[in-house]
């Protein structure tokens, strides 16, 4: 999806993309109704697993399909463009700043004011995790949001930023450099600030996770883009197999969905506002990490086509890594249902974002104007 292999002027959003709040509400009836219908097959599936010391660690059906929602977006991205970084620091520079010293504790203070202190009364109740340990459901979803917040940028930042008419060069420079962060800082500071809200922290299982689905879907990504382009070209590559290649993620997400919500069917049914409990802190998140990020870019004299990205990159998250960490650490619980919600706001508080920036373009200078400013 970046510049360098497709045309700006042919992209748009695909179907899957276009509706994905749509197709994920459907998942969520489509995995209740199935939930009901055969209510033991998100146990079955999920007991599928690699287990260690008789505790299952890795669910072998769910990590096949969180592998393919995070593979096909690490195939887009080119790493070679990271060395362009150099030329155009300081968005790169505010976005590692607000990505991994800023967004995960605006993400944590707020999600525990509303799920932990505002709505506490709202969601009762407990679960019993993969580890065994009981813990407060609302403390599994701040854990959700916590994880959301460390998960910096998707691949569909890259459309925000196109659509937004945004620098898409730097766009991919910052997915890419986000990108490898996440091997390092997602696995500490997550483990971190989980701990800090009273959860079980299974760093070796975090690590894995980090390592499965990160790393893994990473390095395949990389070959498989390398080894494509030599052999076929980058012509090929581009209008071939990444058209072929680009609902496979969105569908091995909304599969996921569909196992998910089997398993939690009867806690929605029972709270049917749970969700939107947790969708009000995940939206304001996302809204003040957009704001504070494009207000930085404004005082600090960044041309429009580099502060769209910048701001879109902060406010965005990386929900399939969420999503796929969540299950792996607690299994298919609040946890995990919290960075789905992630997913059903992400597309249309996005949009509305890409629609504040292009109407807000005129606050800022040109790229002229930014260089002779650095």
């Amino acid at each position: 999806m970046s510049c360098s292999v497709q045309n700006p002027n042919e992209k748009k959003l695909n179907v899957f993309e276009r509706y994905l709040t749509i197709w994920v509400g459907l998942c969520i009836i489509g995995g209740i109704v199935l939930g009901k219908v055969a209510p033991g097959v998100a146990e079955y599936l999920d007991g599928i697993a690699i287990y260690v010391d008789d505790a299952p660690v890795v669910s072998i059906p769910i990590a096949i399909a969180l592998f393919f929602m995070m593979y096909p977006i690490m195939v887009k991205i080119d790493f070679s463009e990271v060395i362009k970084a150099g030329k155009t620091p300081k968005p790169v520079l505010l976005t590692l700043f607000m990505n991994w010293c800023v967004k995960p504790f605006t993400m944590f203070a707020i999600a525990w004011f509303f799920l932990g202190y505002l709505f506490r009364d709202l969601m009762p109740g407990t679960e019993v995790l993969k580890d065994g340990t009981d813990v407060e459901l609302w403390r599994s979803y701040i854990s959700g949001a916590i994880l959301l917040g460390i998960a910096p940028c998707t691949a569909m930042v890259l459309m925000w930023g196109y659509l937004a008419r945004g620098n898409q060069g730097l766009t991919l420079v910052m997915v890419a450099i986000n990108s490898l962060t996440m091997l390092v800082l997602y696995g500490l500071l997550g483990g971190w600030l989980l701990g800090v809200n009273e959860m079980p922290v299974p760093w070796e299982t975090l690590l894995l996770s980090v390592g499965i689905y990160v790393a893994m879907p990473l390095v395949a990504g990389y070959f498989t883009r390398k080894w494509i382009i030599k052999a076929k070209g980058i012509e090929w590559f581009s209008e071939k197999f990444l058209h072929v290649l680009t609902p496979v993620s969105i569908i091995a997400l909304l599969g996921t969905l569909v196992l998910l919500f089997s398993f939690k069917g009867d806690e929605i049914v029972a709270y049917p506002l749970t969700i939107l409990w947790i969708a009000i802190p995940l939206s304001i998140q996302t809204i003040l990490i957009f704001s504070i990020t494009y207000g930085l870019a404004k005082l600090l004299k960044f041309s429009y086509q580099n502060a769209a990205p910048a701001a879109m990159i902060g406010a965005s998250n990386h929900f399939e890594v969420a999503i796929a960490t969540a299950t792996m650490l607690y299994g298919l619980g609040g946890a995990a249902l919290a960075t789905v919600v992630g997913v059903l706001i992400e597309v249309p508080i996005m949009l509305m974002l890409v629609k504040v920036c292009l109407r807000t373009k005129h606050w800022f200078g040109s790229a002229a104007e930014e260089a002779a400013a650095t």
